[in-house]
């Protein structure tokens, strides 16, 4: 028996890191310092995963962790924001487009298989929407984000 269809099982990992990224670019986009708890608190997980994860993402170069101080660095700025981008444009086909509800497990599970030519695909048949259906604006395509931030 032959199957012709190719199946793709994403990484785990990368969706994982891309939600803390997410979170701390949420936290960021409230004008709130990014803190371990504020992360626990938003992703609803405990404050040591956090801390170990800090490590990890210091070292992949998306933040810059120091205790008591975490900011994303431009590359995990981007990385947020593109996610970001991607959740934000889903919530907009939902609501005026599918005229639904927009559903956080769909949209979760999609933003992290969408490819950036998907996402501006979308973004072009929605009619380039700069705001979600509840206010939030939407990053730009975030190869063209330029940030002034500057890390010691």
């Amino acid at each position: 028996m032959t199957i012709n269809e190719k199946l793709y099982v994403g990484t785990a990992a990368e969706e994982h890191v891309e939600m803390y990224l997410k979170a701390m670019w949420l936290i960021k986009e409230n004008n709130k310092p990014i803190r371990v708890s504020t992360i626990a608190n938003l992703l609803r997980i405990r404050q040591p995963s956090v801390v170990q994860m800090m490590k990890k993402i210091n070292d992949m170069e998306y933040v810059k962790y120091r205790k008591q101080d975490i900011q994303l660095t431009d590359k995990g700025e981007k990385i947020g924001a593109n996610i970001i981008r991607k959740s934000r444009l889903l919530e907009v086909l939902m609501v005026n487009y599918l005229k639904i509800n927009p559903d956080e497990k769909i949209v979760c599970g999609m933003e992290h298989h969408m490819s950036d030519e998907f996402t501006n695909s979308l973004s072009s048949i929605l009619g380039n929407p700069t705001k979600s259906p509840n206010g939030k604006l939407i990053p730009s395509n975030p190869n063209q984000i330029t940030t002034t931030e500057e890390f010691e």
